[in-house]
């Protein structure tokens, strides 16, 4: 399983992003039961303060992973602004106006914003597999928000405020496309650090009161994996298989968290959210099962990202050679050959008319 996640692309970006998911879904119900009484930008910061937290504790050197450079500064700004201060802080209010399980539910439309913004920004490749997994998702999220309406006692601006939430994340999770070369720790920290402050200064500024000791050491540790750890795993999948995928597959999250919510007592389950359930994990295993296969050509490129020699298109030389993962700048030469792959930062060619595209494993 692990070797052939090593070479088949989308497998091992949908199991980076799955794990990502996991991470994620579980601070949800987790954010509302330690954040109750809390100011939405109290409990925002102590998310992203835990975060930034994960992105030190996790750095790589320069010779392992591509720093970040001054140019990175001003989308990095934004990925903080939309995702880690928009994003937290509508979530955070919404999750005091409704409930955990219709709150996670509702972020599973997160997904589709990230996947029409990477196909219209990026050109990213969607043939009829990633279309019919993301209609499976799409479905899977409309069945649990229906099954959570049908048992009454929705609050409607709580639900708006998260999906405000899930257009910023939408945004963010775009913009980290950009920055998925570089060091995903270094990332992490930069905007976790500059989302930290932004919504601590607000929290200051608003007079919002402060946390009690057990609910901010819990919300430092949910922000240290729900949402550093998870950014960290997601932009490794965003590297292996491109930013529409991840988003698919990471809409997986609002079912791992309506099931938390189930699971600390929310009773409101019905078979509309087993049935949205089942369309989730259908989708998420389209995904993980894909197979893009076609000659193409690869034109000549030079940059810098963390790399081995022995993935098929990393044959330059050393004068010693590195052992394992390393990071430098380096040149490709143009080439054409065929194999699985994703749309990552070596495969960014056009695509006219279907090639063999998706196929199951054999």
């Amino acid at each position: 399983m692990l070797n052939s996640a090593l070479h088949l692309p989308a497998l091992r970006g949908g199991l980076l992003a799955l794990l990502a998911a996991v991470l994620f879904g579980v601070s949800t119900p987790l954010i509302q039961r330690l954040g109750a009484g809390l100011g939405a930008f109290t409990t925002a910061a102590l998310l992203y303060a835990g975060a930034a937290v994960a992105g030190a504790l996790s750095l790589r050197t320069a010779a392992h992973e591509a720093r970040v450079l001054r140019s990175d500064i001003p989308r990095l700004l934004a990925m903080a602004g939309f995702g880690a201060a928009l994003g937290p802080v509508a979530l955070s209010w919404g999750l005091q106006h409704t409930s955990g399980a219709s709150a996670s539910l509702m972020l599973t439309l997160e997904a589709l914003f990230t996947a029409t913004l990477a196909w219209w920004l990026y050109s990213e490749t969607m043939d009829r597999r990633v279309w019919t997994a993301m209609l499976l998702l799409l479905a899977g999220g409309m069945a649990l928000v229906l099954d959570q309406g049908l048992q009454g006692g929705q609050q409607l601006f709580g639900l708006l405020a998260v999906l405000l939430a899930t257009v910023a994340w939408g945004i963010d999770n775009t913009l980290s496309r950009g920055l998925a070369e570089r060091d995903p720790s270094q990332v992490v920290m930069a905007k976790a650090i500059l989302g930290a402050t932004a919504t601590t200064a607000l929290a200051i500024s608003t007079g919002e009161p402060l946390p009690s000791l057990p609910a901010g050491l819990g919300l430092l540790a949910i922000g240290a994996t729900g949402y550093g750890l998870s950014l960290r795993l997601y932009l490794l999948a965003q590297r292996a298989f491109g930013a529409a995928r991840t988003g698919s597959v990471f809409a997986f999250a609002p079912f791992i968290g309506a099931a938390v919510a189930f699971g600390f007592g929310e009773r409101s389950v019905g078979w509309l959210m087993l049935l949205g359930g089942v369309f989730m994990l259908a989708g998420v295993v389209l995904h993980l099962s894909e197979i893009h296969e076609h000659e193409h050509t690869h034109e000549l490129l030079e940059h810098e990202h963390a790399h081995r020699h022995n993935d098929g298109h990393h044959s330059h030389v050393h004068d010693v050679m590195p052992d394992g993962s390393h990071s430098h700048n380096h040149t490709h030469e143009p080439v054409t050959h065929a194999h699985p792959h994703a749309p990552d930062a070596h495969h960014q060619h056009a695509h006219h008319g279907l090639h063999k595209q998706s196929q199951p494993y054999e």
